[in-house]
């Protein structure tokens, strides 16, 4: 496939916003989701002509994105940034969220919690729809590995919902009335 600017514009429109919420959901942080995410584009404007056929570009990109997390963090483990306890007085105070409700925010929080090999699975799964097969091919994993991961990791989302930590508390579930 040949990636001309016109087809390049069409990718990042389209996939922008999903590959964001993936590169949140690993990065944790929102400098480093916009990082990842341009570094994925990058590869793309780079590399494109690999690709061969367009429909497979949401997965190249999911891949390449997940890829170049996984160096980022090997990096990142050879030489670990030290932190400042200097700036603390610089931070924003947090004000608790409303105690019985959980939003997109509760949720999120909940999930960048768990460890990565748990949740990046459970991104892809439930915020980017892809199949366990995707899944599996995006992450470079066996698809058993992929189920027992994402079982794994809803098991210990769900235990961090029901965990008493204000910033977690689950919205109250009700039964839906009939009709």
């Amino acid at each position: 496939m040949t990636l001309d600017p016109q087809s390049f514009e069409d990718i990042v429109s389209r996939y922008y916003e999903s590959l964001y919420r993936f590169a949140f959901s690993l990065a944790r942080s929102e400098a480093d989701a916009r990082d990842l995410t341009q570094e994925t584009f990058r590869q793309l404007g780079a590399k494109g002509s690999q690709l061969r056929d367009a429909s497979k570009a949401r997965s190249w990109l999911f891949t390449t994105m997940y890829r170049a997390f996984v160096d980022s963090r090997r990096r990142q483990n050879r030489h670990p940034e030290v932190e400042s306890d200097s700036v603390e007085h610089e931070l924003p105070a947090l004000e608790a969220e409303a105690p019985g409700k959980m939003d997109a925010a509760t949720a999120r929080a909940a999930l960048v919690r768990l460890d990565e090999i748990y949740r990046a699975p459970l991104a892809l799964f439930y915020l980017e729809d892809h199949s366990y097969l995707e899944i599996a091919g995006i992450l470079g994993i066996p698809i058993g590995t992929v189920m027992s991961r994402l079982s794994r990791g809803r098991a210990l989302l769900r235990e961090l919902l029901e965990d008493r930590d204000p910033n977690l508390t689950p919205h109250p579930v009700t039964a839906p009335r009939p009709a």
